[in-house]
């Protein structure tokens, strides 16, 4: 069983190559991955096989998903901000990106497709938890393009035949996840600054939540929907209806490294969202045995990967 990863080297997608590699079931990984935000250290004695090039490229395409039998979707261009900053280079590598994976998928007839989306689709939608059936509400660009994915996704199904699984995924994080850029994710920022003794940046009061979902939970559920060729008529929240506020983030970090941390609270960023939290309902259904790894032993885990990268201040 040949299975494709977009996004190879980034963050969740080497974190899936490493565990669809330890599947008995699958005799090839393939990677694909500009190395935009993805690094060949995260694949580094991995037996994957790395196409190196842009997903809006045809030709790499094809001879990378040739003879699959599932290709997991997780290349993009990530962050919230960074869309603002650059709306159009959002939309051409989730939007367009998505578009051309999906006709390299139907040129080769590869029968199943796993698609990332995002929770930032439900935007300024009020309701909690979230379900897969509220109304989208996108308050930036990376959302719409984030949207626009899923479209594409449920029409190719309908047109095409193809067997899709759309997830939502909700503040992934984990080892592996990079901290050291402008647009890094909550988690990676708070625990590097914590290991190397800077202020954690907060954007508000704090009191914003979030449905922290550690990278291993999304990697046990891919890898079976790969081996099973699960498929969904509709997207699908990847996360387990946590809702931690990031002051109780840091609390959990504090208690984690056994020291108070310093934080220093600035203005809310724009496109934002103030709360999320996931309806996990339609994932229970679809995979009845996944769990949840409590946001303890994630962030012990994430700490540990970590820590050998960074200077620890006394």
């Amino acid at each position: 069983m040949k299975i494709v990863v977009t996004g190879g080297a980034g963050f969740i997608g080497s974190n899936l190559v490493r565990a669809l590699a330890d599947a008995p079931q699958v005799t090839e990984v393939v990677a694909v991955d500009d190395l935009s935000t993805g690094s060949l250290d995260n694949l580094l004695d991995l037996p994957v096989r790395l196409f190196t090039g842009t997903i809006l490229d045809p030709d790499l395409l094809d001879e990378a998903v040739s003879g699959a039998a599932s290709v997991v979707h997780l290349g993009a261009l990530g962050s919230v901000p960074r869309s603002i900053d650059d709306p159009l280079r959002s939309h051409h590598a989730n939007a367009t990106g998505t578009l051309s994976v999906l006709e390299a998928v139907r040129r080769h007839g590869v029968p199943h497709i796993v698609v990332a989306s995002s929770s930032s689709v439900y935007g300024a939608n009020p309701v909690l938890p979230r379900q897969e059936t509220l109304r989208p509400m996108p308050v930036s660009p990376y959302a719409v393009s984030k949207l626009a994915t899923e479209a594409y996704t449920l029409a190719y199904a309908s047109c095409y035949g193809i067997g899709v699984l759309p997830f939502r995924f909700f503040n992934v994080y984990g080892p592996r996840q990079a901290a050291n850029h402008a647009y890094a994710a909550v988690v990676p920022r708070f625990v590097s600054a914590a290991l190397e003794g800077r202020p954690l940046q907060v954007h508000g009061d704090g009191t914003q939540s979030r449905d922290f979902t550690y990278v291993g939970s999304v990697t046990d559920v891919i890898v079976d929907a790969v081996l099973r060729r699960v498929c969904a008529p509709d997207v699908v929240n990847l996360a387990f209806g946590a809702r931690v506020s990031l002051l109780e983030l840091i609390a959990e970090l504090e208690e984690v490294l056994g020291r108070r941390l310093d934080v220093e609270h600035g203005p809310p960023r724009a496109g934002d969202v103030r709360d999320s939290q996931a309806d996990c309902a339609r994932l229970l259904e679809l995979f009845p045995s996944v769990r949840r790894y409590p946001l303890r032993a994630g962030l012990e885990a994430t700490v540990g990967g970590m820590s050998d990268r960074v200077l620890v201040e006394p």
